[in-house]
């Protein structure tokens, strides 16, 4: 197994770790960077790794900081499942477009 720690590192915010095994390959949240314009600048580079190679997310919570790019992720090519409790898909839908 390999972690990548793609967000959340280093920062309170844009949580986003993508984690291979010998079967496949997901996410564990893709969130929003918020603060300082250096860290928000962020939102708008590329991601670490192609969405399209993930085979699902799984969403820890609706928070904006763990979910916010998941758009940005759908829109580049990501297809798979989101995995989440009940509660954090309906947060999540009024939180995200």
């Amino acid at each position: 197994m390999n972690v990548t720690f793609c967000g959340g590192a280093r920062t309170v915010t844009g949580s986003f770790f993508v984690i291979d095994t010998d079967t496949c390959r997901f996410a564990v949240d893709c969130g929003l960077f918020q603060g300082k314009k250096e860290i928000k600048e962020r939102n708008y580079q590329p991601f670490r790794v192609e969405p399209s190679s993930l085979d699902f997310l799984i969403l820890t919570h609706a928070h904006i900081d763990h979910s916010g790019l998941i758009p940005k992720l759908c829109s580049n090519g990501f297809t798979g499942k989101i995995y989440c409790t009940y509660s954090t898909a309906d947060l999540a839908s009024i939180l995200l477009p």
